[in-house]
C-alpha cells in the first residue's frame, strides 16, 4: 500500500451542549475554547492536510479567526448525520480520514497520528482505552450480569478509517439510528476494526465536572515563568506609526531596521526572556539587509513558534507605551485585540495602556517613544 500523504479529519461539534447549559465545543478551556483545542491538535499532525468542522454557523467566525483555513459543514439531527455533511466534503485526493468528536480537547497528536497510519494500513482503528471499572449489565434496576473486564474497551475518538470503505459504510448503513459510532457500521461491512491504545487524559467534555478535570490534566506538570522586555525608538517624519501590529495616524513614525513597530518587539523579547532565549536582535539581525522593514508581527510568528518549541503559551501579557504624541487612550481597544491576534492570547488576559513623559527628555521631546512589556508564560503542558 503506498504512503499516507493526504489525510482528512471530520470534527463533529454540532451538539447544543444541554447538559452544560450551553454548547459545550465553545466553553473556555485553559484560554482557548473546547473545539479550538481539538482543531489544534489535528493541525499538528504532518499528514493532515484538510480539516472539516462540522458546527452551527454561529461558532464559526471564532473558529476563522484562529483557523483561517478550516473548512465548515453543517450539523444533521444525528450525529451520524454530522459525520456524513462532513465527510460529502472531503477532497477527493484524501487517503484516510479521521473522525473526531469535537468535544475532545486533550486528544494527543501523535495518538491521533499513529491511530490514523493504523487506520490507512487496516482499513479502521479507534482509539480506545481498558476499561477500569467493574461492569454490570442492568435490567430493571436488577444486576443481571457481571462483564468480563479484561475484555472490555472504552472507545474514543479519533476514529480513523481508509477514505474508501468509511465511505462504503456510510452509503450502505449510515440511515441506522441505532448505531453511536462509525466503527460499528465498518464492522457491519465485514472489515476487522484495529484498537490502538490511547490515555485516559482524552476525556469527552460532558458534564462540568468533566471540564474542572480537563482543566486539571492540561496545568498538570506546568510552571509559570515571567520576562520583561523593553524598546525605544526614535521618531521620525516619513516613517509610519504601528503599535501593537495597529497603524496610528501621525506626522511621525518609528526609526529602525524593521516596521519599527516597539509594542511587538517589548512583548517578543519578554516572552524570550521568560525562557532564558537571547532577544530578537539575534533572531533577526539589524545588519541583516535581507529584513529591512520586516513586518514585525513576522517576528511575532517566530517568536510564537520558539514557544511551542518550549511548550510555552502566553497566559497573559502586559505592554506599556511611553509617549508625549500622539494620544493613545482612543486606541487601546484596536491595540489590545490586536495584540491577542498576533500573540493567541484571550483578549481578556492582555492590557496594554500608554504614558506621556511630561515633556521631559527626547521622549518628552517628541523625539522618541519606549515601551515597557510583561509577560506571564505557562511551559510544560501536557504535549497533545
Amino acid at each position: 500500500m503506498s504512503e499516507l500523504t493526504f489525510a482528512g479529519a471530520v470534527i463533529v461539534a454540532g451538539g447544543l451542549g444541554k447538559r452544560m447549559g450551553r454548547p459545550k465545543q465553545m466553553l473556555p478551556l485553559a484560554g482557548k475554547a473546547v473545539l479550538s483545542r481539538a482543531v489544534e491538535a489535528f493541525r499538528k499532525i504532518p499528514c493532515v492536510k484538510q480539516i472539516i468542522v462540522v458546527t452551527a454557523p454561529e461558532n464559526r467566525e471564532i473558529l476563522r479567526q484562529e483557523f483561517p483555513d478550516l473548512v465548515f459543514a453543517l450539523p444533521g439531527p444525528t450525529r451520524l448525520a454530522s459525520v456524513m455533511n462532513g465527510v460529502a466534503l472531503l477532497d477527493p485526493r484524501v487517503q484516510a480520514v479521521a473522525v473526531h468528536d469535537g468535544a475532545r480537547p486533550l486528544v494527543s497528536a501523535r495518538l491521533a497520528g499513529s491511530c490514523l497510519q493504523s487506520g490507512f494500513a487496516a482499513g479502521a482503528a479507534v482509539l480506545a482505552v481498558p476499561v477500569k471499572d467493574t461492569v454490570k449489565q442492568v435490567r430493571a434496576g436488577i444486576v443481571q450480569h457481571t462483564l468480563d473486564r479484561s475484555s472490555l474497551w472504552a472507545a474514543q475518538t479519533p476514529q480513523c478509517y481508509r477514505a474508501d470503505i468509511l465511505r462504503r459504510a456510510l452509503d450502505r448503513f449510515g440511515h441506522l439510528q441505532d448505531a453511536t459510532d462509525e466503527s460499528q457500521l465498518v464492522e457491519r461491512l465485514g472489515v476487522n476494526v484495529k484498537i490502538e491504545m490511547s490515555d485516559y487524559k482524552n476525556l469527552k467534555i460532558t458534564t462540568p465536572e468533566d471540564l474542572i478535570m480537563a482543566e486539571a490534566f492540561l496545568q498538570t506538570g506546568a510552571k509559570q515563568r515571567t520576562g520583561f522586555g523593553f524598546d525605544l525608538h526614535r521618531m521620525v517624519q516619513g516613517r509610519k506609526f504601528i503599535i501593537g501590529g495597529v497603524e496610528i495616524p501621525h506626522k511621525k513614525g518609528f526609526a529602525g531596521h524593521s516596521d519599527g513597530d516597539l509594542v511587538l518587539h517589548a512583548v517578543c523579547d519578554a516572552a524570550l526572556g521568560a525562557l532564558c532565549e537571547g532577544e530578537i536582535g539575534l533572531l533577526f539581525p539589524p545588519t541583516d539587509p535581507t529584513i529591512e522593514g520586516i513586518d514585525s508581527k513576522k517576528i511575532a510568528v517566530r517568536v510564537l513558534e520558539i514557544l511551542r518549541r518550549h511548550h510555552a503559551r502566553i497566559v497573559h501579557l502586559d505592554a506599556t507605551l511611553v509617549t508625549q504624541e500622539p494620544k493613545i487612550s482612543p486606541h487601546y481597544g484596536a491595540v489590545r485585540a490586536s495584540l491577542a491576534k498576533i500573540f493567541e492570547v484571550d483578549e481578556k488576559d492582555v492590557s496594554f495602556k500608554s504614558k506621556s513623559h511630561e515633556h521631559v527628555g527626547e521622549i518628552g521631546r517628541g523625539e522618541a517613544a519606549a515601551c515597557h512589556a510583561v509577560v506571564t508564560l505557562l511551559i510544560g503542558e501536557e504535549e497533545k
